[in-house]
């Protein structure tokens, strides 16, 4: 079917259309399933539901999180999802995505520190003393996206003509060299050590969304130690995820959001088929998760695509840059069918399912039909928690959301941040995030 705007007033009409459409989308009406604990590396969490990284690009120049991090994570932690997936950190100045994205260093740990205790003691003041929600830190790089000054300064491992185009990147710009990645393996490191120092429950080494280590994934023509083979282009992930597990052991949880599927001809993009990139091959992402199994890692957070390239594929949306070629409802069928190849591949990991959003109030019963078949053991949300963050407490609490209050997936938290804004919900938070808006986005020329 063609692109169209959500219009749905019943379920019983999604359900109509996703069968006339051949999607391998399952409902259940039994909203308990979200009740359900989730064990992993000893930690205990609470529900099954988890709150995406979603970044504020609000922090403070030093990197720590600044007033409105501070606000957003107060309301999260009140929300009573069991698993906060702490938004983007940067590693090294020169990977942050604009000035005021997060990053943790021996000088700021101690705001980082306090940030976690006041998410751990809002939610057991919510939701009592034995309610400590899993808390990890997703630990990046942002490669060809990064802008730490506000203007593009990218780093990449190759050139691709595809991103390269979109990005604008100039062909002259040289790759890093291995030297470089030898030494952002320690700074990974460095910032996991510190992370847990600060309190937090575990790092995710992000590879997704086409930032730096997911582009190693698909460097295969990169020449070399960190690229062609598939060795070679998971050596990065592989060895950082090795030296935190030497230097933190058992104590400390290793996670990764990992990209399935790029949307982007091959050779250029991972998990694609190579004579059709609009089909994904999981055969190299189920073979890296493997590997990270073996090597301790026990919590995987799926997606797909890239905001900067075709976000339709990792957010369907009703307002966007361009019209997709598809019906949202088969977007959102990619991303809950991918995740349910991994999770029944792996049913040792704990996988974090993605795609729910864009179904608003409709969304648990998407969520209870892939825990109900067991194609994911949680169920996370991304804008969602922007718009909506005590949307947990309402599903648990009485079995249904207040459609009044989701995300309608307009895309004014997206704007926001590309116009170099702290990113929040223009629409449903309009107090705070309206006046941003029109600062933003509505300038007057």
């Amino acid at each position: 079917m063609e692109f169209k705007e959500f219009s749905y007033n019943s379920l019983e009409e999604i359900i109509a259309d996703s069968k006339s459409m051949n999607l391998d989308l399952y409902f259940s009406s039994n909203m308990d399933l979200f009740h359900r604990k989730v064990c992993v590396d000893g930690l205990t969490i609470p529900n099954s539901i988890a709150f995406h990284p979603m970044e504020g690009t609000d922090g403070n120049t030093d990197g720590s999180p600044g007033e409105l991090t501070v606000r957003r994570y107060d309301r999260l932690s009140k929300g009573g999802a069991g698993l906060l997936w702490i938004e983007a950190v940067a590693v090294v100045p020169e990977g942050k995505v604009c000035p005021r994205q997060l990053m943790i260093t021996r000088e700021n740990i101690g705001k980082f520190a306090k940030l976690n205790e006041m998410i751990i003691n809002n939610a057991r003041k919510e939701f009592g003393d034995d309610f400590t929600p899993v808390r990890i830190m997703q630990l990046t790089h942002s490669g060809r996206f990064s802008k730490p000054q506000g203007y593009p300064a990218p780093v990449i491992a190759y050139h691709n003509p595809y991103i390269d185009k979109v990005r604008k990147i100039d062909e002259n710009i040289k790759p890093v060299d291995n030297g470089y990645i030898e030494k952002l393996e320690e700074k990974f490191e460095e910032a996991a050590v510190l992370a847990y120092e600060a309190g937090f429950s575990g790092v995710d080494i992000k590879s997704c969304h086409r930032y730096f280590n997911s582009e190693l994934l698909a460097g295969y023509t990169r020449k070399g130690k960190y690229g062609e083979t598939f060795e070679g282009r998971t050596r990065f992930l592989l060895d950082t995820v090795d030296r935190i597990k030497s230097r933190l052991g058992s104590k400390f949880t290793v996670a990764v959001r990992l990209n399935i599927y790029d949307g982007i001809p091959y050779p250029y993009g991972w998990g694609v088929k190579k004579d059709n990139y609009l089909e994904y091959d999981l055969s190299e992402p189920l073979k890296l998760i493997r590997i990270l199994h073996e090597k301790g890692v026990n919590l995987v957070n799926i997606t797909m695509g890239s905001p900067y390239y075709n976000p339709h594929v990792n957010r369907p949306s009703d307002k966007g840059e361009y019209i997709p070629g598809e019906h949202p409802l088969e977007g959102v069928a990619r991303l809950v069918k991918g995740t349910g190849e991994i999770q029944r591949a792996f049913p040792g990991i704990a996988v974090v399912g993605t795609g729910y959003t864009w179904l608003r109030q409709f969304a648990p019963y998407l969520g209870a039909g892939m825990l109900e078949k067991g194609y994911a053991a949680l169920i996370g949300f991304g804008r969602q928690i922007f718009a909506y963050p005590g949307f947990p407490r309402d599903l648990l609490g009485r079995g249904i959301l207040d459609k009044k209050k989701c995300c309608i997936t307009c895309g004014k938290c997206v704007e926001i941040m590309r116009a170099g804004g702290p990113t929040g919900c223009a629409v449903k938070d309009s107090k705070v995030y309206g006046k941003i808006y029109k600062e933003y986005c509505m300038k007057t020329v």
